[in-house]
């Protein structure tokens, strides 16, 4: 869902141009890449020092979601 979510991120991007949307696209890509990388290498590796490194990829998807909303409703305010 969150790469889905980077092409929405794009589109309104082009459409609007609002700086958020651009804090919203790296939040959101930081998220997958240390989420998801962090958990394929615990996978893989069996080493447990990648599984910290998940909750920061959890927190980096919640600050794209919120960049994400907060440019969408500077859009319908503005």
């Amino acid at each position: 869902y969150h790469s889905l979510a980077l092409i929405l991120v794009v589109l309104l991007y082009r459409q609007f141009a609002q700086s958020a949307f651009i804090w919203s696209f790296g939040f959101m890509l930081a998220g997958i890449v240390m989420f998801s990388g962090s958990l394929y290498l615990l996978a893989l590796t069996g080493n447990r020092v990648f599984g910290p490194i998940t909750p920061l990829g959890g927190l980096c998807f919640l600050l794209g979601w919120g960049c994400l909303c907060y440019a969408c409703l500077m859009i319908k305010a503005g």
